[in-house]
């Protein structure tokens, strides 16, 4: 490590602080503290590192997170630390933690147990310190871990301990108030704490709660203006003096307190003014600190109820403030007087030099502050010169943001204390043109209305001189470039309304100004929108005035081009336009009346006009109108069950791949020959959450050399999620082909002769162990049974045996050798957990599946061949069945098996499907084919349906619906 330096470092940690000191650039700093991630990641893991190594290490850790590095693989080692003993090492590790961790990361929970001991520790330093963590990283959802000691800590004996309890507390309460609300009164009681750190501590805790219920701690107010004047005539320790000045920080959260409990509460604000005068007397004016305390008396005169003597006293302290050299005391003064200007506005005309030199002054900030000020005192007298002042501080600033909020302060003033129509429409002008799009849309709207309205007599000449004087600005603006849409919409109203009302300019004036406009501005849709309204006004205006109309040849290109716009709502403008110059003078009044853009236009909602209309129509046999939400309803009438099922499984999330699947080998299948009389017919739904809507009663007969592939292949389809391997399916070839009902669609699973063995529903692949969660998401996904599965041996696995009657077995030798043969050629990759390939036959021990059993049901003419099942030697698999490894299936032709084992009763039967797990042992378990008729059982086409919906329904024989598989079981 090398020798030792100061404060007991290493040499080596010292130079890094030296070399990163002395970086000259970035990258440099980087490519240092880099170098010694690398260094700390290779000595950090070392074994047997001393304690006092390893705490540099965590140190030098933290400096490698405060230049922006990640040293997230020492995390652990700062948590192991604040479990050691010695008190060193556990603040530093405390130190450590609070500075990598976050209140959610996920090793909070490993140091909840350390600081429950800490929190009860005798060392006063190590209650501290833990204290500290849990201010910093304690969340909602163990903040009821460490409570009941926190609260203990509030009567502990040291004044720091019952400090930081009461921080802890206040953190809590921020975090989650629902948490320490009956913890309230803690607060209160701690206010009297005779330590002063502990009392100013409970401060901060009770503003927030008197911030939100100011009513529920009136009757405090005469103790913090006790304690207020205790902290001002210095009988604080000097300890808590602050350049002279008596504990100023509590001085200004009880002003603070004050000023929220004495506000509108004159009763409240008597308590305090003797205590706020003193203040202000004693405030000591040559310091920061001195200046900050006057300031918060200020801002709490300004809350309370009005007092004369304390509004004079709070003019003076304004009247240095603004006289001050200081731009910060300059600052204090502008802020406080727009405080006190809403009690006493006389107050601002004592201070009006001062303000105008603020206004003037350099300091764009204080400037700003000035503007703020100058809003608030405006009325009727000044407003022209504030505006003006205002108006001309936007055009010089390029900041957008402040530039908006001045343009919208301008347009409130000059709507709230506009002394004449025309300075408004001026200074609204002037507004837009510099301010541009910045101004919000509404204010052209109020702009336009009030042209439109006029001064809101009946003196129609005043509000035709305001309209001409309008008219003639827009005129002269209008010819400026790049002037903003929102102004742009403005003017082409205005002219289309009145500019040809007074007479003063023709119509071909006003429409070739509109087509310049448009012209100028041609790529804005809203502009010629506008245009092209004006236009249409002016001609309609034109026509019921009896005066011909010219249009103008540029006024033609435009209105033919907006003719072929590629915007319908141009295309209708224009088309609208043409269909009015071939109207007659009293079709042209009627359609755009003169001035009429202030009528209210009743609109009908309900269309009643055409009731009448509507009655005739259903009289004559028309259908009457549904509401749309009805009629989507009656839609989803004939599959609510199919919605229920959907609402089951339509949160869980899917994982498959869309992938094209790769092309396949085709696979040796035989047409299906239809059956002439009855056949199962399911009724597939077009989604995953499928559901049986009809059953026959019989099956289709299939040939003997293979099944019939109904469902999409996905055999080499490269898997998108999940190990990086390929679903593959053998080929599989059997002599009797049982169909079944999966999903929906119908399937059909072959028994091979030459293996001789059920291909059940859920050990169709190699077994793999799964997870819990995976079982649980792989049932909701497709709706399958969710067993566990292990993993098979790799090595000798054996095709298991079959009794086979005599009849048959001539038959068997024929396909076993080239069944066999396929199966060795086909490799056998890891199985597919998303796999929606269909059941093939594998090498791999199969367990019997009961349902297939039902599903062997299906065919009552054909003889159930005898089933034997044998497992692997090393698989350990489960098997439902192998619990039942005696079970006999009796069956007669027409008949059902009997499921039941011997001495067993249905009883122990569900149990044993519900709590005991599968096993699967090394003998065979065997179903034979007696020919004994069964006592009882269920139907076979019930038993049928049954089974369908319940493997759509992805429910697994588990227990959970004992009275499902009672009936299915018989």
């Amino acid at each position: 490590m090398g020798s030792q330096g100061g404060f007991g470092q290493s040499k080596e940690f010292l130079d890094l602080i030296k070399s990163i000191g002395e970086a000259r650039s970035k990258a440099e700093e980087d490519r240092i503290v880099l170098h010694e991630i690398e260094t700390l990641k290779r000595r950090i893991t070392e074994p047997d590192i001393p304690k006092r190594k390893m705490k540099e290490y965590i140190i030098r850790l933290v400096y490698v997170e405060m230049l922006g590095h990640d040293a997230s693989f020492g995390y652990i080692h700062a948590v192991k630390m604040t479990h050691d003993d010695n008190i060193h090492l556990k603040r530093t590790g405390y130190l450590a933690v609070t500075l990598f961790l976050n209140e959610d990361h996920d090793l909070i929970i490993l140091i909840v147990n350390t600081i429950q001991k800490d929190l009860k520790s005798d060392n006063y330093l190590v209650v501290c310190a833990a204290l500290n963590v849990v201010c910093k990283l304690i969340n909602e959802e163990t903040i009821p871990a460490v409570l009941p000691q926190v609260v203990e800590l509030l009567g502990h004996q040291k004044e720091a301990v019952r400090k930081k309890a009461v921080m802890a507390l206040h953190r809590f309460y921020q975090r989650a108030p629902s948490s320490v609300n009956h913890l309230i009164s803690n607060f209160r009681k701690k206010l009297c704490d005779n330590d002063p750190g502990v009392m100013g501590a409970t401060l901060c805790p009770l503003y927030d709660l008197i911030t939100i219920d100011v009513n529920a701690y009136k009757d405090l107010v005469a103790s913090f203006a006790s304690i207020l004047k205790q902290v001002a005539e210095r009988r604080l320790p000097k300890s808590y003096d602050y350049h002279q000045m008596p504990a100023p920080f509590i001085q200004i959260k009880l002003l603070k307190i004050l000023a929220l409990l004495g506000s509108g509460d004159k009763k409240a604000s008597e308590q305090m003014y003797t205590i706020i005068g003193d203040i202000m007397r004693k405030c000591d004016s040559t310091s920061n600190i001195g200046n900050a305390v006057l300031y918060e008396c200020i801002c709490c005169i300004s809350s309370i109820h009005p007092n004369p003597k304390l509004l004079e006293s709070a003019a003076d302290a304004i009247a240095k403030f603004l006289k001050s050299d200081s731009h910060n005391l300059k600052y204090l003064g502008i802020d406080a007087l727009g405080r006190l200007i809403k009690l006493s506005p006389e107050i601002a005309e004592q201070h009006q030099l001062a303000v105008i030199d603020c206004l003037e002054d350099p300091d764009d900030t204080l400037k700003r502050k000035t503007f703020e000020l100058l809003y608030k005192m405006t009325k009727s007298s000044n407003v022209e010169v504030i505006v003006d002042r205002m108006i001309d501080y936007m055009i010089n600033i390029n900041d957008s943001h402040y530039k908006t909020e001045i343009a919208s302060r301008c347009v409130e003033l000059a709507e709230q204390f506009a002394p004449s129509n025309q300075w408004f429409i001026q200074t609204m002008n002037r507004v837009f043109e510099h301010a541009g799009d910045l101004v919000n849309p509404k204010v052209a709207h109020n702009l336009m209305r009030l042209i439109a309205e006029g001064f809101g007599e009946e003196d129609d000449t005043a509000d035709s001189q305001l309209r001409s004087s309008a008219v003639e600005s827009y005129l002269r603006i209008v010819v400026e470039p790049k002037l903003p849409s929102t102004f742009l919409q403005v003017i082409c109203w205005v002219l289309g309304e009145y500019g040809t009302a007074d007479g003063k300019y023709s119509a071909s004036y006003i429409t070739g100004k509109l087509c310049d406009v448009a012209e100028a501005y041609s790529t804005d849709d809203t502009v010629k929108a506008y245009a092209i309204s004006a236009l249409m006004k002016i001609y309609s205006f034109e026509i019921a005035a009896g005066r011909k109309v010219d249009v103008l040849p540029e006024c033609q290109s435009f209105i033919e081009e907006l003719l072929a716009s590629h915007s319908t709502d141009l295309q209708q403008r224009a088309y609208e336009l043409q269909a009015i110059l071939g109207l007659d003078a009293n079709v042209a009044t009627n359609i755009m009346p003169m001035d009429a853009s202030c009528e209210d236009i009743e609109i009908d909602r309900s269309l009643s006009f055409l009731n009448s209309y509507v009655q005739q129509s259903i009289e004559k046999g028309a259908q009457p109108y549904i509401p749309e939400g009805e009629r989507s309803g009656m839609t989803d009438v004939s599959s609510f069950r199919s919605q229920e099922l959907h609402e089951v499984s339509s949160h869980a999330l899917r994982f498959e791949a869309y992938e094209l699947p790769k092309p396949v080998m085709p696979s040796r299948v035989s047409p299906i020959e239809q059956s002439s009389s009855n056949e199962l017919v399911p009724a597939p739904e077009p989604s995953y959450h499928a559901e049986m809507h009809q059953v026959a009663s019989s099956v289709p007969s299939v040939s003997d050399t293979g099944s019939l592939e109904l469902k999409l292949k996905l055999d080499g389809v490269q898997r998108k999620w999940g190990r990086p391997t390929y679903s593959s399916a053998a080929p599989s070839t059997s002599n009797a082909d049982i169909p079944k009902i999966q999903n929906g669609a119908p399937q059909l699973d072959a028994v091979s002769s030459s293996s001789s063995k059920a291909v059940s529903y859920d050990s169709r692949r190699q077994q793999v162990e799964i997870s819990a969660e995976k079982q649980k998401l792989a049932a909701s996904l497709f709706g399958g049974t969710s067993k566990s599965h292990k993993r098979q041996s790799s090595g000798s696995q054996k095709v298991p045996k079959t009794n086979i009657p005599a009849a048959e077995k001539s038959h068997v030798a024929k396909n076993a050798t080239s069944d066999t043969a396929v199966l060795e050629r086909t490799p056998q990759p890891p199985p597919d957990l998303l796999d929606l390939d269909e059941s093939t036959v594998s090498s791999s021990a199969q367990s019997l599946d009961p349902f297939k059993q039902l599903e062997g049901l299906l065919d009552l003419n054909q003889d159930t061949s005898t089933l034997t099942t044998s497992d692997a030697s090393a698989s350990g698999a489960p098997d439902v069945m192998s619990l039942y490894g005696e079970t006999t299936l009796n069956v007669q032709s027409g008949g059902v098996p009997n499921l039941l084992p011997a001495g067993r009763d249905e009883a122990n039967l569900l149990s044993g499907l519900a709590g005991t797990p599968n096993r699967d042992g090394h003998g065979e378990n065997t179903v034979t084919n007696p020919t004994q008729q069964l006592n009882k059982g269920p139907n076979a086409k019930e038993s049928l349906e049954k089974d369908a919906l319940v493997r759509q329904l992805g429910v697994t024989p588990t227990g959970q619906n004992p009275n499902l598989f009672r009936d299915l079981l018989g």
